[in-house]
């Protein structure tokens, strides 16, 4: 490989201290260097903003519950269809994508990783099948451990060490990435028939508590040692009130880690709820944005809602069905025996709906009330909050108090009332957008070891130029732009290749999957654990033996290893 020379690049890089300058970038063997080799193609990026690939730490994407909801509402299937071009598979949907849709989107926008938000571990096979038709981000999977039986009976016994030995063996397994729980507890109860209102509520035939399962979680984590913390859906997502369960959470977490967060707080938006009913709903970002501002150990992502028709899928099965009980739409509730759940429902973001205003809100004064950019991440928790392809549309309302006014004109004239949102004069710069969708996901996952978010000598070569001239534009007034400008790169650049120009993909992906293998003492190999085995064996309704996922599915898989302190 010749390599690239990218000259006259304005470049933003916060892991390496770069917060806007005219540089050069050389690429050889898909790594930044310090000197271009001979024969290197030259781009000249002609002063425009140059940034690390851009990395998305909470979507869905690929797996079970996204491939429902792809064939759940084929009149989102109709929209969004594009004919093969060059090399360019025939794609198809609008919030919920084909595969190849979501990489092409992605590419176009200056992506270059994905973390699945939630797989299913028994269901890990059909998630790793779609990240290889996925080409052109690396890809990564939460693994969802939230009704874990062996989790819940090693928290009974408060054996953290036996949790993390579970944790272990299962990422292992399903070749996943990272802890997810989500509404813990919650889901299991509800295949009981019951529900939970409270951290402190007891998961039906466990006697554990939520707040036991993510402590007990947090310090599994940390003994395994693995690069992403603990990845927190918090229970009672989108109710009235809710804000009170957020801020006990962040209250249950120590300071464990020094080089990250202890807990990464998801689709915080969806948590941020006051009053007690619709009725009365309103915002209580103040208090959870204070929260995290004095709690540097927790990072949250926004789960920022946008107008018009999206897809909703979660693990939080009981919280769709309360969603299918507002919509009266279709809905599905699905159980992947002792692990977790799920719920889909398609959904409709309006204007005129008062509760969807206040929720519009709300994330974006998570973002602006968020002292540190590094602990607000930008997200919309696609597809639940909106598509990914309107990030775009976040960055310009975060940098423009403009682009927010004119909003308000168009949505419900009572939600000023409800929200602090437009009392805030604060508008994000380059630098802290370039932190809030590249370094900051990069340190948060723990990914910055094997190069991402960053562009120094060494770093893997992802690297997205977009036609925005910083030293020309006022992002306060030319929001319209800045939309414009983050929706479509010049360059995509993909491990030291062009991938997509001008907003069209231009060579076949290879994409890298990647997971985390804690290696413990062999007295901690759940593997080789009796006990382990028989309860597997006797309540699965697949053997041991078929559980885990062979190497054939991840054909660039790359393997981060930790040693465990067990």
């Amino acid at each position: 490989m010749a390599g690239l020379h990218i000259k006259n690049a304005f470049v933003i890089d916060p892991l390496s201290g770069v917060k806007g300058e005219i540089m050069d970038i050389s690429i050889r063997d898909g790594k930044i260097v310090e000197d271009a080799p001979p024969g290197a193609e030259i781009i000249d990026a002609a002063g425009c903003l140059t940034l690390p690939g851009g990395i998305d730490s909470h979507s869905h994407v690929c797996g079970t519950k996204v491939n429902f909801g792809r064939y759940m509402s084929p009149e989102d299937m109709r929209a969004g269809r594009t004919a093969r071009k060059g090399v360019m598979h025939v794609t198809s949907g609008y919030s919920v994508p084909t595969t190849f849709g979501n990489s092409y989107r992605y590419s176009t926008m200056g992506y270059t990783t994905i973390l699945e938000g939630a797989m299913a571990p028994l269901e890990a096979r059909h998630t790793h099948e779609e990240f290889t038709a996925t080409p052109h981000q690396d890809m990564l999977a939460n693994t969802l451990f939230d009704g874990n039986w062996s989790i819940m009976e090693a928290v009974k016994e408060k054996d953290d060490k036996r949790a993390a030995a579970v944790v272990a063996w299962t990422l292992s397994a399903v070749k996943g990435f990272a802890i997810k729980l989500t509404n813990p507890g919650g889901t299991e109860a509800w295949g009981w028939g019951e529900d939970m209102s409270s951290i402190h509520d007891q998961v039906p035939n466990f006697g554990v508590t939520p707040a036991e399962i993510i402590s007990t979680m947090i310090r599994a984590n940390e003994l395994l040692h693995l690069p992403h913390s603990v990845h927190l859906h918090c229970n009672n997502l989108g109710v009235p009130g809710n804000y009170r369960t957020t801020l006990e959470t962040i209250d249950l977490v120590p300071d464990l880690n020094k080089d990250r967060q202890s807990l990464y707080l998801t689709h915080a938006q969806f948590h941020s709820y006051g009053g007690t009913t619709w009725r009365d709903i309103c915002s209580k970002s103040e208090e959870i944005a204070r929260a995290v501002n004095n709690k540097p150990q927790v990072v949250m992502d926004m789960g920022q809602i946008l107008f018009g028709r999206t897809t909703t899928m979660t693990a939080d099965g009981p919280m769709e069905f309360k969603l299918y009980m507002l919509h009266h739409n279709k809905w599905s509730n699905h159980d992947v025996e002792l692990e977790t759940g799920s719920g889909i429902i398609p959904v409709y973001y309006g204007r005129k709906s008062l509760v969807n205003c206040v929720m519009w809100s709300i994330g974006l004064e998570l973002a602006l009330l968020t002292k540190n950019p590094w602990q607000c991440l930008l997200s919309t928790d696609s597809p639940n909050g909106a598509p990914f392809v309107k990030y775009p549309e976040i960055i310009a309302l975060l940098m423009s108090r403009k682009f927010r006014d004119s909003e308000r004109k168009m949505i419900d004239p009572r939600t000023e009332h409800l929200v602090p949102l437009f009392a805030l004069d604060r508008e994000m710069d380059w630098y802290e957008i370039a932190v809030m969708t590249r370094a900051a996901q990069a340190k948060a996952l723990g990914i910055t070891r094997i190069g991402k978010g960053q562009l120094s000598p060494g770093a893997e070569a992802d690297v997205a130029i977009y036609p925005l001239r910083p030293d020309e534009i006022d992002p306060s007034a030319d929001y319209q732009q800045v939309m414009a400008g983050f929706s479509r790169t010049l360059f995509t650049i993909k491990r030291g290749r062009v991938v997509a120009r001008d907003g069209v993909v231009v060579v076949e992906g290879a994409n890298s999957t990647i997971w985390t293998k804690a290696n413990v003492p062999p007295a901690y190999d759940m593997g080789a654990d009796p006990e382990f085995t028989r309860k597997f064996e006797q309540y699965y309704t697949v053997r041991m033996s078929n559980y885990p996922v062979q190497d054939v599915y991840l054909p660039r898989g790359v393997r981060i290893e930790t040693e465990a302190s067990l």
